[in-house]
């Protein structure tokens, strides 16, 4: 893996803002995406968590989480590009 490809995100917490935001608890979220509530907030615990449960869960908080990602692709293509011009 090439240097400074390092995921900063913490997806994780950024779904249990919005879950606080919206006063979703784990337990409503769970039965709505169909997921095991102590499970889920296995996953919740941790910086990243699986695409598909990812999308069930922003689909679920009408939030695109990925989104976050995209911004963190868009940061690094652009500190890559300006180190070039150097």
């Amino acid at each position: 893996m090439p240097k400074n490809t390092q995921i900063t995100i913490d997806i994780g917490s950024a779904v249990r803002q919005k879950m606080s935001e919206q006063e979703v608890s784990i337990a409503k979220l769970a039965r709505k995406i169909g997921f095991d509530r102590s499970n889920l907030g296995k996953q919740l615990q941790n910086k990243h968590i699986y695409p598909e449960l990812l999308y069930k869960i922003s689909v679920e908080l009408k939030t695109d989480f990925f989104i976050y990602y995209s911004q963190d692709f868009q940061k690094h293509f652009e500190n890559e590009q300006f180190k070039k011009m150097r």
